[in-house]
Order: C-alpha cells, then structure tokens, then sequence
C-alpha cells in the first residue's frame, strides 16, 4: 500500500502515462478525502500531483469523472484488501478483514472518499457508481467472506464509525479526551499506535 502524502508526490520525468494517471488519483483522493468533492477544484488537484491543470482535464473530462475515477478505484481497494485477508481460519477472518480495511489508512483520503461517496447519492453521474460500490462491498462481504446479513451489517457499521474518526480528525485528542480514546481503542484494539500514524490531523491540509 501506499504511505505517500500529497505533499511528497512528485511527477518523475518521463514518467508513463499509466503512472501519471495514477499519480493524480492518488493525489485527487488526498484532496477529495480532505476538502470532498464540492469543495475541490482540478486546479488544486493539478497542484497537488505536480501536473498542469489543463492536463487534468484532458486526461479524466471533468471533475465529477475524475471523481468517480478516484471512488472506483477506492472500491476496488476495499475488495482487494478483503480478498487477500480471506485466507486462512474462518473464525479469524473478521479480524483479518477489519486490519485490511484499517490498512488502507496508509494511504491519504482513503477512507474520507469512500464516506463521502455515501453523500452524493443524488448525483446523477455519481450516485449510481457510489451505490455500485457500496452494493459490490456488501455482496463481498456476504457472498465471498460468508458473513450472516447481521454480521455484514456489524462489519460495515464499523468500517462507517472508522471513517467518520478519520473524517473528524479526532486523533490529536488521543490520550486527552476521554471520548476520544476510547473509540479510537474501540475501533483499533490491536493496532491504534500504529494506525494514529496515519490519520491526518486537524491542522494538515490534507
């Protein structure tokens, strides 16, 4: 997975098409997860990925296009960590699932995205892939993880109230406010040092 903020993305020279466009999703997902889809421009994720404007455009059309292209490759993360944490014992598999959807904290705006597509179900381009993503999540979760109709309902619940931590930034008041640390120890039991790693905090642009 990928551990680089926007601030560190550079365009090397020479660079491939194909990395190039995937340079500017990564970047764009830093900048949606941060500021959603109304509040960002293709200038600012033009910036962002080290590219000019007017390529942005000619590579993705238009915001909402680059947007859907960022929320689909966001869904398709999702299934990949969860294909790769199914093998092994089936008892297990819930916790191995929940420590592959916390990994995709490593990568910035991950998981703001993904919240924030839940938002826009009224779109008329975007709301039909934001419900395609979700409802694919849910199929996973109940068809090839094996989940009951209750446990896919207490998983994704869960994988919600990660996303609204990482969405409230709450993690600068970890160890201060009781509120605070207690649902971030709830939500990473075996893993809330390293995963307040890389939550963002209030004051980061991103």
């Amino acid at each position: 997975m990928s551990s680089m903020s926007v601030d560190e993305v550079q365009t090397a020279p020479r660079m491939k098409a194909a990395d190039r466009r995937e340079l500017i999703l990564e970047a764009a997902t830093a900048v949606f997860g941060a500021k959603s889809y109304v509040g960002t421009t293709t200038d600012e994720v033009a910036h962002a990925a080290g590219v000019s404007q007017p390529y942005v455009v000619r590579l993705f059309g238009t915001k909402a296009k680059l947007y859907i292209a960022v929320i689909e490759r966001a869904y398709a993360r999702i299934i990949g960590e969860f294909e790769s944490a199914l093998p092994g014992p089936v008892e297990e598999r819930r916790r191995r699932m929940g420590a592959a959807y916390a990994g995709l904290l490593a990568e910035r705006g991950m998981l703001p995205v993904i919240a924030n597509s839940t938002a826009l179900g009224g779109d008329p381009e975007i709301g039909p892939v934001a419900r395609g993503g979700f409802a694919s999540v849910w199929r996973f979760v109940r068809d090839e993880a094996g989940f009951t109709e209750e446990e896919t309902r207490d998983f994704m619940a869960s994988g919600m109230l990660i996303n609204a931590v990482v969405g409230l930034r709450l993690v600068g008041a970890y160890g201060t406010e009781a509120s605070v640390t207690e649902v971030l120890d709830a939500c990473f039991p075996d893993a809330v040092n390293r995963v307040r790693e890389f939550m963002p905090a209030a004051d980061e642009p991103w």
